[in-house]
């Protein structure tokens, strides 16, 4: 008999040595002669909980009960009973007498008692607990005694011990036996071992051996009045030292008083099933309970009700007791998203509830979530992860965003959904200075290139300030191929105003970078056109730039005319003023359904968004223009401003780089919109003067035949810049997409026209002229003046 019990128990009685755990310190309290240590895994150093129950013989009755106990822990299984891995049991001597010591290595846990003392809740939260902890511990009681019929004998709070979630969970099962209620007659003890459970303890039939009363009484009779005691020592805060202490109820909650007294009565058929207990008591009925309970059932619940519930779970978390969720609830949340189960605004709850956490523990216990996270294919699981990545990025390591993040962030550079491309485009922000140069030059800048003609304006104007904000990330040689490619024949280029200015402010903001020569050749001739635009916010910028940039060149004859100015031919404007902070995303035109909005009716009243200003005395300022939009309301543009800390820079900047395109390249680029420059000495003074007096005289067709200037040019300038000295090198895209193309039928005569190249569009408006009307009108009196083939190419135009 001794050796099957031995096999049960699962020791092979070679020593302690051969046990694969560490056994560490002892908790000052355990249940019965057990001794609860803690303790470790030798193979990965994971927590365990070690009993330990020694005996002088192997017939000592504790050593039975306790083999009794193993055996049912190992068989027995539910959530609210504590986890068994593995057991032993070792035969020592000591003093020439053998010694038999049992093992049972469970989960780890810690005694009940110890872990109220460190919790130290008061209050409605002390309460709240303690009901979710006593609804544990009474399913694992109903698990026992209906669906098992088996009696546990001795539930009480030294019986009862807590997971590192927080979790009770029953145990003690040494006295654990079946009820045997259908024999009466039956020779042999049904709680055999029930010497060990205390008087205090006991119901008065089984304080009275009577067996008979046992077997006729339901199968949870003594448990509930188990029950009855555990409830008195969790509020009493204190162990139970005599029955008739039950009736001090002073400390009960009111709503849990009359189900105490029904656990508790005198007659056992009328004992309260805990069963019952559970489904009916109004004591158990409370926020903390009914939110654990909605997070363990959530693949039962459809997707309206999940919705509700994580959009309401951020504001009801403050409401619970900090440590439970923390330690409870925010490992439920992150196995549903993990697992698919809840939906996207339990992102948000998660990062709340993590924010709670200290940094090595956001890092173990939601980082590996939100990695997960980016793999999947929901796209609004993506856009929350991109709406909130301020709030977990710098914990992302270089080495996690390049290698598992990135790719899959980068799909959303090209997806359908515009307001998903311009969250990813957000995003780079804080996800490029973890890049490495290989992603950053052979497929962040690609996608970025192609961002830079996107039809939508806002991203195109978001995507010319993100690639100032990480230039500073990027090596010389790439900054010399992209950087003033990107802000010059493109950015400045645009047909959207705050995509112009974006580009002016990016210059501006990188004065330091630039050498002499590609201030002299290819900024200022491009800046000053500018100072002509149809808008005035980009005027204004443009003043400024210009302002700046010649101060550089200035600051660069002083010294080069210095006696000890020789040696600085090669010198960069580094004399210039000192770069600003990061730039402001300019605007967000987009809503969460992505859908694209026509940018070109609103370009004279759109919201203007904000850039940093950089000013020559190293000054650095937010600007926020706002106008409202006359247009309907699926055309509003709106500002969003995204204010980011400034990252780590040797130089001071921006993180804007330095450009190499030397003069003899610029010739080419010259090509693309300023070749018509070159024939100035075909202006004459005077019939110049005569033209202005004709314009001067004709008010109402000058804006009308600018605005084809203006829109002929950018549309015959776009094409060549491809051509334009590697404008993005082999990343070069097509030229921005208009959902309302403005190039209008073009003038030979305007060809001429030394600004047609590089002239802005005119403020557009709804109201058109009745151009064919009007040539209708000329018609009649045309045949004289040779109007007559001037209609003809008219109407073969139209």
């Amino acid at each position: 008999m001794f050796k099957f019990l031995k096999e049960v128990v699962g020791g092979s009685g070679t020593g302690l040595k051969d046990l694969p755990y560490n056994i560490g310190e002892a908790y000052p309290s355990a249940w019965g002669s057990w001794v609860h240590h803690r303790g470790t895994n030798k193979d990965d150093g994971s927590p365990v909980s070690i009993f330990s129950l020694t005996g002088s013989t192997a017939q000592d009755g504790h050593l039975a009960a306790g083999r009794n106990g193993v055996k049912r822990l190992r068989t027995v299984r539910h959530p609210n009973i504590l986890s068994f891995l593995h057991s032993t049991e070792v035969e020592t001597y000591e003093g020439g007498s053998p010694k038999v010591t049992i093992y049972i290595v469970t989960e780890p846990v810690m005694p009940l008692t110890d872990k109220i003392r460190e919790l130290g809740l008061e209050g409605t939260q002390r309460d709240e607990y303690y009901a979710w902890g006593l609804h544990q511990v009474a399913k694992a009681v109903s698990f026992l005694n209906n669906d098992c019929k088996l009696v546990h004998g001795n539930v009480c709070m030294a019986s009862v011990v807590v997971t590192q979630t927080l979790d009770w969970k029953l145990h003690a099962f040494d006295v654990l036996s079946e009820f045997d209620g259908n024999n009466e007659t039956s020779s042999t003890s049904m709680l055999q071992y029930a010497w060990l459970v205390g008087a205090q303890y006991k119901p008065m039939e089984l304080v009275k051996s009577d067996w008979a009363a046992i077997k006729k009484s339901p199968p949870w009779s003594i448990d509930s009045w188990g029950m009855g005691c555990l409830i008195y020592e969790i509020f009493s805060g204190t162990r139970l030292g005599k029955t008739e202490d039950l009736r001090n109820t002073g400390s009960i909650p009111k709503s849990l008083l009359p189900d105490y007294q029904r656990l508790l009565s005198s007659t056992p058929s009328r004992r309260l099933n805990t069963s019952k207990l559970i489904e009916n008591s109004e004591y158990f009925q409370n926020k903390l309970v009914d939110t654990i309970h909605f997070m363990e059932i959530l693949s039962l619940k459809d997707s309206v009700e999940k919705d509700t519930f994580f959009r309401k779970l951020p504001n009801l978390a403050e409401q619970l007791p900090r440590p439970i969720v923390v330690k409870k609830l925010l490992p439920l949340l992150a196995s549903a998203l993990e697992f698919g189960s809840a939906a996207a605004p339990a992102l948000t709850a998660l990062l709340k509830m993590g924010s709670w956490l200290s940094a090595e523990d956001f890092r173990l216990k939601v980082l590996p979530t939100i990695v997960k996270l980016y793999a999947s294919n929901d796209r609004a699981i993506r856009v929350a992860l991109l709406q909130h990545i301020d709030q977990y990025g710098e914990s992302l390591s270089a080495q996690i965003v390049d290698e598992q993040v990135y790719p899959h962030v980068a799909t959303g550079f090209s997806d359908t959904s515009a307001f998903l491309r311009e969250l990813t485009l957000k995003s780079m922000l804080t996800l490029a200075p973890k890049l490495s140069q290989r992603t950053i030059s052979g497929s962040l800048l690609k996608y970025l290139s192609k961002l830079q003609v996107d039809e939508e304006p806002a991203i195109r104007t978001n995507t010319t300030i993100l690639l100032g904000n990480i230039a500073t990330y990027l090596n010389d040689g790439t900054r010399k191929r992209v950087l003033i490619n990107a802000f010059t024949a493109r950015a400045l280029r645009d047909t959207f105003p705050p995509a112009r200015a974006a580009g002016i402010m990016a210059l501006c903001a990188t004065s330091s970078y630039y050498d002499i020569t590609e201030v002299a050749t290819r900024i200022l001739p491009n800046v000053v056109v500018l100072t002509i635009d149809p808008d005035s916010d980009v005027r204004t910028k443009a003043f400024q730039a210009v302002d700046q940039f010649l101060q550089i060149a200035k600051n660069y004859y002083q010294k080069t005319n210095a006696p000890d100015g020789a040696a600085v031919a090669g010198m960069g404007s580094s004399a210039g003023p000192e770069n600003a902070g990061l730039l402001g995303w300019a605007m967000s035109s987009l809503t969460l359904k992505g859908k694209p909005s026509d940018h070109h009716a609103p370009v004279a009243s759109a919201t203007t968004g904000a850039l940093t200003q950089t000013s020559s005395n190293a000054s650095s300022a937010v600007e926020t223009v706002e106008t409202t939009s006359t247009v309907p309301a699926r055309v509003s543009y709106s500002t969003d401003f995204a204010e980011q800390p400034a990252p780590p820079s040797p130089t001071s900047t921006d993180g804007w780089g330095e450009l190499e395109n030397g003069i003899d390249e610029e010739v080419e680029n010259d090509k693309d919109g300023w070749g018509d420059l070159e024939p100035l000495e075909e202006a004459k003074p005077a019939p110049t003067l005569a033209n202005i007096q004709a314009a001067q005289r004709r008010p109402v067709t000058q804006p009308v035949a600018q605005t084809k200037l203006a829109s002929n040019s950018r549309s015959k300038s776009t094409p060549k810049l491809n051509e334009d000295d590697e404008l993005w090198g082999s990343i070069a895209a097509p030229a921005p997409k208009t959902s309302k193309p403005l190039n209008l039928k073009p003038n030979a005569t305007d060809e001429d026209d030394p600004w047609a190249a590089i002239a802005a569009p005119a403020p557009t408006t709804k109201v058109k002229p009745l151009a064919g009307g009007r040539g209708r009108g000329a018609k009649l009196a045309a045949p004289k003046l040779g109007a007559q083939r001037i209609n003809r190419t008219s109407s073969s135009g139209m």
